[in-house]
């Protein structure tokens, strides 16, 4: 890479950077589209070279479970976006999750847990960390004195999600980082539902950024991948202990179709956040809707929050409808546009009902707690005429 390629990388915008990466063409071939090397193994010039490989006295791939250039290429440029050092890229959003979690957490030591958090996330910290000897700490991130009283000295990671799913709950990244940072403790944030284009929690004080690629990413619900990314020096710790020794590693294809989502990413994102926008609004004024939650709302609890570390409010729209679990049921059933499924940031609108679908691994008690209740309806806005969108919601509702 030259340097005046690094100086024009430097100063482009967000959608520049998306499309072209920081790596440009292909310097094999010149391909401007990234080639799929889709290889399990590379050879070595000569023996000394592949020595030299695997001590680290040279650079190049040896297997594509530790690295493949596709994969690479993807890893470059989701830690250009975010503005970090490294990205290690796993085969699903929960590998990245449990990856991190495994590489900075001993045995003896806590989690520190900011609920509430995707289902997934919640099911590892209550069923598998206890049985390797880490202990999940859930804990409502708003109180700062709680995330403060929290930590101890066997405390090797917080952990936070904001937007959070599906609450859309929105915590302070800044002043949580700040804390970290005085406990000497490093902090996660699961940035899916921002992504970076509207939230850099590395910019804020995070130590490391975690992504499932399967959503907006990705873009077209046809991969399921993860993300992480930091510094150097923790990016290379996750992948030599985590990536490469438990093995979820990204194919090559998959690589492809995350590189290639990524250059729509931001003419997505701004249409996704305008689509939820108008359909928060929609909602809000529902005879039949008890409460609306987007952080774009003036009327959500941690609005100022959002708009002081967001520069857009993305696509989930969180709602309670009237009527508890039978009437959702009943409303979901008879939606004819809107998808009924789970996952989000597809173009399709993809609607649930986290209690009994995403977020059922909460016992009922927890669900409770954490704000998850029987009536809650998450959507997933997707890219849709809005009128449709509207006209499949109000048939929905005739209904109930």
């Amino acid at each position: 890479m030259s340097d005046a390629h690094d100086a024009d990388m430097k100063r482009w915008g967000f959608a520049t950077k998306a499309i072209h990466g920081p790596g440009g063409p292909d310097p094999r071939t010149g391909a401007v589209s990234q080639p799929i090397y889709q290889t399990s193994t590379f050879a070595f010039k000569n023996a000394e070279a592949g020595a030299g490989i695997f001590a680290g006295e040279e650079d190049g791939y040896v297997y594509t479970r530790i690295s493949n250039p596709t994969v690479n290429a993807l890893e470059q440029t989701m830690a250009l976006l975010e503005g970090g050092e490294a990205g290690v890229a796993f085969a699903s959003g929960m590998a990245a999750t449990s990856a991190v979690i495994f590489a900075l957490c001993n045995a003896g030591q806590n989690i520190v847990l900011c609920e509430p958090v995707y289902g997934g996330t919640h099911s590892l910290a209550e069923s598998v960390l206890p049985r390797v000897g880490i202990k999940p700490r859930m804990i409502d991130a708003l109180d700062l004195d709680l995330v403060r009283d929290s930590i101890d000295e066997n405390t090797g990671l917080i952990w936070i999600e904001t937007p959070a799913n599906p609450t859309l709950k929105v915590v302070d990244i800044a002043a949580i980082a700040q804390i970290a940072a005085e406990k000497s403790v490093p902090m996660a944030v699961d940035n899916t539902f921002a992504t970076p284009f509207y939230q850099n929690p590395l910019d804020l004080g995070a130590t490391l950024v975690i992504h499932s690629c399967t959503k907006y990413i990705s873009g077209h619900g046809d991969v399921v991948a993860g993300m992480v990314v930091t510094d150097k020096a923790m990016g290379e710790k996750i992948r030599m202990e985590s990536l490469r020794e438990i093995g979820g590693c990204l194919g090559p294809f998959d690589a492809f179709l995350l590189i290639r989502g990524l250059k729509t990413l931001p003419i997505r994102m701004i249409h996704h956040s305008e689509n939820a926008a108008l359909i928060a609004d929609y909602l809000a004024a529902n005879p039949k809707v008890e409460r609306v939650d987007y952080p774009g709302r003036n009327d959500h609890p941690q609005h100022e929050i959002a708009a002081r570390q967001m520069s857009g409010f993305g696509g989930m729209v969180t709602f309670y409808i009237k009527g508890g679990r039978a009437e959702g049921a009943r409303f979901l059933n008879n939606l004819r546009l809107c998808t009924l499924a789970v996952s989000l940031g597809d173009a399709d609108t993809l609607i649930e009902h986290p209690a009994s679908m995403t977020h059922s691994t909460y016992a009922a008690d927890e669900l409770l707690q954490f704000g998850i209740t029987e009536n809650l309806i998450r959507i997933s806005v997707g890219l849709e005429s809005m009128d449709d969108i509207k006209e499949d919601l109000d048939q929905g509702f005739s209904m109930i």
